[in-house]
C-alpha cells in the first residue's frame, strides 16, 4: 500500500470514488452468489463485500473508493472490476480514474470496426476522400475517392505484421517512389507527433507497444522520430499527394470525431485548387 509522493491529477480521486460507490451500488448479493442478509442500509454490495470478492484488503478498498491517493496495480483494478461487473468502456474509464495504463483483454487483435452509419457518412461524402483512421492511423473505413487516390500507390496494399492496413506503416517502409506523400520530410514528422499526443492513453497496451517495437525496427527515420518525444495536436493543413495518373494533388484535411468512438476520427480532404478538384474527378471516373 502506497501512497502517492504528489498530488497529480487530484480531481480525478472524488470521480472515481462517486464511480465506484455508483457501480457498488448496482451489484446485489444475489449477483455474485451471496445471500441477501439482513437490515441493508443501501443498495447493493457491502465495501467490506466487494474487498473480499476481489481479494483485497478491506482499507485499503475503503481508502479508494473514498478517494484517497493511493496507488492501484492493473491485477487490482481487474478484480475490482470483475466483482463490480463492469463492462468495456466503464473498465477503461476506471483504469483512467485511477492513472493507470489500460490494456484491453483482446490485446494486438483490438482492431475496431465502424457501424454502417458511419460508412454512409463517408460514401455521402464522395466526391471528396474521406476515411475512418483510429489514433495509431489504423484504416478501419474509407470511401471509394479515397480508394481512387491511393489504392494504385503502396499505400493500401502494405499491412503492417499485425494484419492492419496502417498509413504511418505505409509511410515510413515504402520506397519514395511508391510513397503517395510528395513532402515526407514534413507530413511524417507532425503525423509521429500527433500519435505521440494519443499515446499517453495507451503506455504499457500491448497492440501499441508492439505497434512502435515493429515499426522502429523497421524504420530507423520513425525510430528517431519517436525518440524525439514531439507532441503536436490534430488539425487542418494541406497536404500534397501524388498519383501515377493525375499527377500531383494538393488536398486540405480536416479531422471530425465520432460520438461513441471516441479513439477514432473522419479524415476528408478537399481539393485546395481548381486543379486538384478536376484530378480528383478523373480518378472518380477510373
Amino acid at each position: 500500500m502506497t501512497i502517492l509522493a504528489a498530488p497529480t491529477q487530484q480531481r480525478r480521486r472524488p470521480e472515481l470514488a462517486a464511480f465506484l460507490r455508483s457501480r457498488r451500488a448496482r451489484v446485489t448479493p444475489e449477483d455474485v452468489g451471496m445471500p441477501p442478509g439482513l437490515r441493508r442500509r443501501t443498495p447493493g454490495l457491502r465495501r467490506e463485500e466487494v474487498a473480499q470478492l476481489s481479494g483485497v484488503g478491506v482499507t485499503w478498498y475503503t481508502w479508494l473508493e473514498q478517494g484517497r491517493p493511493i496507488n492501484a496495480s492493473a491485477q487490482v483494478l481487474d478484480a475490482v472490476a470483475r466483482t463490480l461487473r463492469l463492462d468495456r468502456p466503464e473498465r477503461e474509464h476506471l483504469y483512467h480514474l485511477a492513472e493507470v495504463p489500460f490494456a484491453p483483454d483482446r490485446g494486438a487483435e483490438d482492431i475496431e470496426t465502424v457501424s454502417p452509419e458511419i460508412q454512409g457518412i463517408l460514401d455521402a461524402l464522395v466526391p471528396h476522400p474521406a476515411v475512418v483512421y483510429n489514433t495509431r492511423y489504423d484504416v478501419l473505413a474509407t470511401n471509394s475517392t479515397y480508394e481512387a487516390l491511393f489504392l494504385p500507390s503502396a499505400h493500401d496494399r502494405v499491412r503492417n505484421p499485425l494484419g492492419i492496413r496502417n498509413v504511418l506503416w505505409t509511410l515510413f517502409t515504402v520506397p519514395d517512389p511508391a510513397c503517395p506523400v510528395v513532402n515526407k520530410r514534413l507530413e511524417l514528422p507532425l503525423m509521429v507527433a500527433q500519435m505521440r499526443g494519443a499515446y499517453g492513453r495507451h503506455v504499457g497496451e500491448p497492440a501499441w507497444e508492439s505497434f512502435i517495437r515493429r515499426l522502429s525496427e523497421a524504420s530507423p527515420e520513425f525510430a528517431r522520430l519517436w525518440q524525439s518525444g514531439d507532441v503536436v495536436p490534430p488539425g487542418p493543413r494541406v497536404k500534397t499527394f501524388r498519383h501515377d495518373l493525375v499527377g500531383e494533388v494538393r488536398m486540405t484535411s480536416v479531422s471530425l470525431s465520432i460520438n461513441g468512438m471516441p479513439e477514432c476520427r473522419i479524415v476528408t480532404y478537399t481539393p485546395n485548387d481548381e486543379e486538384s478538384r478536376r484530378a480528383i474527378e478523373t480518378l472518380r471516373g477510373h
